[in-house]
């Protein structure tokens, strides 16, 4: 999955995908309105930098993707990424004067909800995932992850992973359902549902628009303010059982039951043999290569010319640990602070 551009004299690895993730807007508690506009509008403030930068269009532009959570209302889900596709080229037409067909494509992974799973009944999140795997599927995703029914409890174990997997290819070759193109498409429901969030996206686009761009909203804690809104309604419609979770403010009964699931627990001996083995690559490496890439890094980012990218790559080559070049990167950045919201 990757190529590699010319740096220096060397060549250097280039993904072919550049992801915009949408995931945890979701997971924080925005509706599935705010989750797409709000991930295409990062996208259109990305295209936006790019083409500032002096970059044509079409010449990144078919290597963007997105990345979108999966809910529980089984059509408003499906709506959400069939607009989405709608919206992306909509935009990249008309806004960017696009002229590749690919610079069109919205492609998109989905992954299940996993605010949506509870300890309660663990068993029942198997349900839920299947029921969001299968919206995804028919809301056209290009991949698709589907989390595990324990993992409102700890890392998934062996068997819970198992099931997660099994949930996928059982809607891959046992439903029928990937042998049709978008085969809800003229349902009333889903056409519907698919306009409403088409035109809600545009609302929120022309509201960011205004405010001078996504970069500036987020400044001024707009889209923070929206999902934490949300959020909140969303907790009191649990609260006073306007919303059912089934198992975990109503049908309760079974909750008192031990849970018979097997939990995955990291044991000491392993996180000793992953301590052992970063300090047995900090020993082994060679000390003034890391310092050197990592310097080189620091410099690049100071400047604030240069695409960072191939600093970082380098300074992996040379075995600088994760951590090393977030503190780095963190000295000359600082770290971000939410706004505070009222």
């Amino acid at each position: 999955m990757v190529d590699t551009f010319e740096y220096g004299a060397r060549h250097v690895p280039r993904w072919n995908t550049i992801s915009i993730s949408g995931y945890h807007i979701r997971e924080a508690g925005a509706t599935a309105l705010q989750e797409l506009a709000f991930t295409l509008a990062d996208g259109i403030q990305y295209v936006q930098a790019a083409v500032d930068a002096g970059l044509d269009v079409d010449s990144f532009a078919p290597r963007l993707s997105f990345f979108f959570d999966v809910h529980n209302d089984f059509l408003e889900e499906i709506a959400k990424l069939r607009a989405a596709r709608r919206i992306w080229a909509r935009v990249m037409r008309e806004r960017f004067g696009a002229r590749n067909e690919r610079s069109l494509w919205c492609r998109f992974h989905c992954q299940t909800a996993g605010v949506s799973l509870f300890v309660e009944q663990p068993e029942n999140n198997i349900v839920r995932t299947t029921i969001q795997a299968l919206a995804a599927v028919l809301g056209g995703t290009q991949s698709l992850h589907t989390n595990s029914m324990d993992e409102a409890m700890a890392l998934p174990s062996e068997k819970a992973v198992r099931i997660a997997l099994r949930t996928q290819q059982i809607i891959a070759y046992e439903s029928g359902v990937p042998n049709t193109v978008d085969p809800l498409g003229g349902s009333y429901a889903i056409e519907a549902l698919t306009n409403r969030m088409e035109q809600g996206c545009f609302d929120y686009f022309q509201q960011i628009d205004e405010m001078g761009g996504m970069l500036a909203a987020i400044e001024r804690g707009f889209p923070q303010r929206e999902i934490a809104d949300s959020s909140y309604r969303y907790q009191q419609e649990v609260d006073a059982r306007q919303r059912i979770l089934v198992g975990v403010n109503d049908f309760l009964q079974g909750n008192e039951e031990p849970i018979e699931i097997p939990i995955h627990t990291i044991t000491l001996e392993s996180e000793q043999r992953h301590l052992d083995r970063l300090h047995r690559v900090r020993s082994e490496r060679d000390q003034s290569a890391v310092a050197t890439a990592l310097q080189r890094l620091e410099n690049a980012a100071r400047e604030g010319r240069d695409n960072l990218m191939p600093y970082i790559v380098d300074a992996v080559r040379a075995y600088a640990t994760l951590g090393e070049m977030c503190n780095l990167l963190r000295g000359v950045y600082g770290e971000y602070r939410e706004p505070a919201l009222v």
